[in-house]
């Protein structure tokens, strides 16, 4: 982690607009997506082992995501409700949402997870953009592959990048969350960066690390 005495004199500050980009898997919600498609697959264990390895930097990404996506093949598109369902907001998710809303702030979300949850976590949450992978279907069922470009850590970089060039907001007005080596980039590059409940990587490059599994801690590091 970075040196925190420096953090101060430029961070965001909720007095003017701004933009908040988090992760979602093990940020915005408690669990991992794909681990819960694992259990409703049978193959629980293995995605789970897979995803830590990823998360910790050890494994390739998009290498990892792909070898696990496989493992998912002949699912019935019916899981995601299941999955969904079972779902949970990381506490103080939605009152931080609410509160960045309150003060003119958008929220983005980018998840190496898929559209198929992510796109109703968005909506529950009131969420402003988000990004995720998704997941190709054939008669009802997964195949096993992923549809287009994988959202690995280059391309939740530049989606930060690109929301706030949309929304007129300069990188100095900008915070990234997130847990896994793959939110690594984005984190850097914020305005303000924080690792929550994060993976030892991650935490030694963030400019704060939040290791309280309550996102409402993100606002006191924002300045008034």
């Amino acid at each position: 982690m970075l040196d925190e005495t420096l953090q101060d004199l430029d961070t965001p500050t909720l007095s003017k607009p701004g933009l908040l980009v988090m992760d979602v898997d093990s940020t915005l919600i408690d669990e991992e997506v794909i681990d819960q498609l694992g259990e409703a697959a049978g193959c629980g264990d293995e995605i789970a082992a897979v995803t830590e390895r990823a998360m910790r930097g050890e494994l390739e990404f998009c290498d990892a995501l792909r070898a696990r996506v496989a493992l998912l093949r002949g699912l019935p598109v019916s899981v995601f409700d299941t999955v969904h369902d079972g779902l949970h907001f990381t506490n103080g998710a939605l009152k931080l949402i609410d509160t960045l809303h309150e003060h003119g702030w958008k929220v983005g979300v980018v998840s190496g997870g898929f559209h198929e949850v992510v796109d109703r976590l968005a909506e529950d949450a009131h969420i402003d953009f988000w990004l995720a992978n998704r997941l190709e279907v054939a008669d009802g069922v997964l195949t096993g592959q992923v549809v287009g470009d994988i959202v690995c850590k280059t391309v939740k970089l530049h989606a930060l990048q690109a929301w706030s060039k949309r929304i007129g907001v300069p990188m100095s007005q900008t915070v990234a969350v997130g847990d896994g080596a793959n939110d690594i980039p984005m984190i850097q590059a914020a305005g303000l960066g924080i690792a929550f409940c994060a993976k030892p990587k991650t935490q030694l490059a963030a400019h704060h690390a939040i290791n309280e599994r309550d996102l409402t801690r993100v606002l006191p590091l924002i300045r008034p």
